[in-house]
């Protein structure tokens, strides 16, 4: 499978995460501002609650991975165009100044790094 193949398919799940999650937020925040809830809409309020802290803990795990995974690169590359402009190459040279301003820019702007 092809990297547009694999973008469609990510989108379309996304998609589809979020359509859920826009259907179990309004359910949830109703049943926090109702007062005098049942014991059934108690036990509801729960478990939305319950599933919420488990979607947000593995979103920051997905997060997470990725900036490790994109920081990980970043450095390799860093390095490398590092090693092959100390050795004269001259692309790599300015290679390594833009991750070099891009790395300044990101961490000045308390911004992870995208460097597509």
């Amino acid at each position: 499978m092809g990297l547009d193949e694999h973008k469609k398919l990510l989108n379309q799940d996304l998609e589809q995460f979020n359509t859920i999650l826009g259907e179990i937020l309004p359910r949830y925040i109703l049943l926090m501002k109702k007062k005098g809830a049942s014991k059934e809409e108690e036990k509801e309020l729960g478990e939305i609650e319950h599933f919420l802290i488990e979607v947000n803990a593995k979103i920051a795990e997905i997060k997470n991975k990725l900036d490790q995974d994109l920081f990980g690169e970043t450095m390799n590359l860093y390095y490398a165009a590092k090693q092959a402009a100390s050795n004269g190459d001259q692309y790599a040279q300015k290679r390594l100044d833009k991750l070099r301003t891009v790395f300044l820019e990101s961490v000045q702007g308390d911004a992870f790094f995208n460097w597509n």
